[in-house]
């Protein structure tokens, strides 16, 4: 009997599992031409010919394929500085030449008030955007720095990551940003890569189908009722039992052509 489950065991466990769909979205429409769709992590123009090449590894391939990558929308060169009263600011470091009207600039970006810092001499900066994942299959977002790719001007400072369960609480991605070096530039150019997703499913091992969703009003309406939950409580994460309890059963709908 125990040699007949334990052939049970490995026989489903060598069945072939169904990728999980996820989903991802704008959450608003204005000026979202200017955000680039995600990409799967992928090599390009390595040496595949030989059998031992790196690019051939199945470690280095299973790696790559659980993450997306999002790049920048946007050129940007700040500066932090201070002002004569000492208040902490930001300064367009490209002036008249900056592609971004100092409107657009105030509605993105956004420097944190210095009492929440984590370190005193560390400025915190966060950049509004557009992007939301969802999925109705148990799915962890974790959100990275582009950690796989060389950047031409590296940054002055880390990315704050982060993660979170999107089939319970889709919300828009904020690109937060810590200064280490507060007396050099952060500089951010177009097309450059700006961070990583990665999924993480159940089990493990499913492979993930990224489409683009359908903003539906039943997502819209259940993505309202966590918006801003932030600004009236501390650790939201402690909401995840009463949101999970009033969402709809299904909220992923693929985009219509």
């Amino acid at each position: 009997m125990r040699l007949a489950q334990r052939w049970l065991h490995r026989f489903a466990a060598s069945l072939p599992r169904s990728s999980v769909q996820v989903g991802w979205l704008f959450n608003d429409d204005k000026s979202s031409v200017i955000f680039d769709a995600p990409e799967r992590l992928k090599s390009v123009d390595v040496n595949r010919r030989h059998a031992k090449s790196a690019a051939r590894c199945p470690a280095v391939i299973a790696l790559e394929s659980r993450y997306f990558l999002i790049r920048c929308p946007f050129d940007i060169s700040l500066q932090f500085t201070r002002s004569v009263e000492g208040e902490p600011k930001l300064v367009n470091m490209l002036g008249n030449s900056s592609p971004m009207r100092p409107k657009g600039l105030s509605h993105y970006v956004i420097l944190t008030p210095e009492r929440e810092w984590r370190y005193p001499d560390r400025p915190t900066l966060q950049i509004k955007l557009p992007y939301v994942f969802i999925s109705d299959a148990p799915v962890y977002l974790s959100q990275l720095p582009p950690f796989l790719h060389m950047l031409n001007d590296p940054w002055p400072g880390t990315l704050f990551g982060g993660r979170f369960p999107i089939n319970i609480w889709p919300r828009p991605l904020m690109w937060a940003f810590e200064w280490h070096q507060a007396s050099k530039p952060l500089i951010l150019k177009r097309g450059d890569p700006w961070f990583y997703i990665n999924f993480e499913t159940e089990p493990a091992d499913r492979a993930v189908q990224l489409i683009q969703a359908e903003r539906t009003p039943q997502l819209k309406s259940y993505m309202d009722s966590i918006s801003e939950s932030v600004v009236y409580v501390n650790q939201t994460f402690g909401l995840f039992k009463t949101a999970a309890s009033r969402r709809p059963k299904k909220l992923l709908e693929p985009r219509r052509t």
